[in-house]
């Protein structure tokens, strides 16, 4: 194109349009203006055979069909408006489907889409020579290039659905995490769980520790998909909280998960029967994290049960309970001469034959009283960890000395 220069003033200069001008965009907007003339006709012509090549729109519920026909129509507007102020100069917006709404996005699939626009750009190029005559062919070169934008603008309107639906999910899933952690254990969590793809059944469990990245939240995720349980995750603070269920009785899966977290401690709550009685698990584990530092050497991941002389010392009442009902009562309950033993081990250094001197019994007497405390609480007497625990839970026996 030429432009013919009109100067105005010995300093400025100024451009008008060429008499070419003018007839190129004249004939532009005398072919648009025709084109809109014949937009109904092609909505009706495109909705038409939609209906008899794609079975699957009639299955769709009416107010989803009535939103296509309005897409196909403002899809057609939308053409027609771009070649009327130069396509060059005019970029396609995803705003072509505004006239939806978001959640349509959940019911027609990316490719159904795909093929619904493909579909309405054949339709309308097989119709340009009788709506135009002479005037389809330079039409026909602007819809190919109106199919390959209006593509794009199509994958930015699924892009942005999976980013705000994916933005609902995360932060439903931190509500549902935050309800289990104060107790809020009803149907309601249940149902909000199962609208976020929870259907794990049998055992559950919550594991803290460390958050790294945030991408940690996805890597939490994929390793629980491809283990075969249901996993619920949220960032609380600078903590990272993980549900996780269906899980199996060794906690392999949650070993797994571990991985996932910030260096440093990982704590893992006791196994619970339902997703409603979360919280048990989560207050220990919670209780385990905060005084994990006391157990330098204690493995990653650890069990919160495995922390409760730390937990107990920390001022944990559930601790001290369990390590008078699981270690300090079954001993007491065996007899005086189990609970005398042990403590007379423990006092002697961990020597059986100075801990026999002192009871003035044999030492295989003693192997077996230690024995049968090992047998009661699951804690061996000669290993350093258990011998510290069995420690404390007498000490707290003597102290609170339960019903037995």
């Amino acid at each position: 194109m030429t432009a013919t220069l009109i100067r105005t003033n010995p300093n400025a200069r100024v451009t008008r349009p060429t008499r070419q001008d003018e007839a190129v965009t004249r004939t532009r907007a005398q072919i648009a203006q025709r084109l809109t003339r014949s937009s109904g006709s092609l909505s009706t012509a495109a909705l038409t055979r939609m209906e008899q090549d794609m079975p699957w729109v009639m299955e769709l519920p009416a107010q989803d069909r009535s939103f296509i026909g309005l897409i196909v129509q403002a899809g057609i507007k939308s053409f027609i408006d771009w070649y009327r102020h130069d396509e060059a100069a005019s970029p396609i917006s995803a705003e072509v489907f505004g006239v939806a709404p978001q959640e349509m996005a959940g019911e027609v699939t990316l490719q159904q889409t795909v093929a619904m626009v493909r579909l309405s750009i054949t339709v309308v190029d097989e119709n340009l020579d009788d709506a135009l005559g002479e005037d389809a062919e330079s039409v026909r070169s602007a819809l190919n290039r109106y199919a390959r934008e209006i593509a794009f603008a199509t994958a930015e309107v699924y892009a942005r659905a999976a980013e705000q639906r994916g933005a609902w999910d995360a932060r439903l899933e931190a509500l549902v995490v935050d309800s289990l952690l104060r107790g809020e254990g009803d149907e309601t969590i249940s149902s909000r769980a199962s609208a976020l793809g929870w259907e794990a059944t049998g055992n559950v469990l919550v594991m803290m520790g460390g958050l790294g990245e945030r991408s940690a939240l996805e890597q939490v995720r994929r390793i629980a998909r491809d283990r075969g349980v249901g996993c619920l995750s949220a960032v609380q603070g600078d903590r990272l909280v993980v549900v996780l269920g269906g899980v199996d009785e060794l906690g392999k899966s949650a070993a797994a998960v571990a991985v996932a977290f910030a260096p440093g401690a990982v704590v893992i709550g006791p196994m619970v029967s339902s997703l409603t009685e979360a919280k048990i698990s989560a207050d220990a584990a919670h209780s385990g994290l905060r005084v994990a530092i006391g157990w330098p050497d204690a493995p990653r991941p650890v069990q919160a049960d495995d922390l409760l002389p730390e937990r107990a010392l920390a001022g944990d009442a559930d601790a001290r309970r369990a390590l008078l009902e699981q270690v300090f009562a079954p001993l007491a309950a065996a007899g005086g001469a189990v609970l005398e033993t042990v403590e007379s081990y423990l006092s002697q250094g961990s020597s059986i034959e100075a801990t026999g001197r002192a009871l003035f019994v044999h030492a295989n007497t003693v192997r077996y009283r230690l024995k049968r405390a090992t047998e009661l609480t699951g804690l061996s007497p000669s290993h350093p960890r258990d011998s510290y625990t069995l420690r404390l839970a007498l000490t707290l026996g003597r102290l609170d000395p339960p019903e037995l």
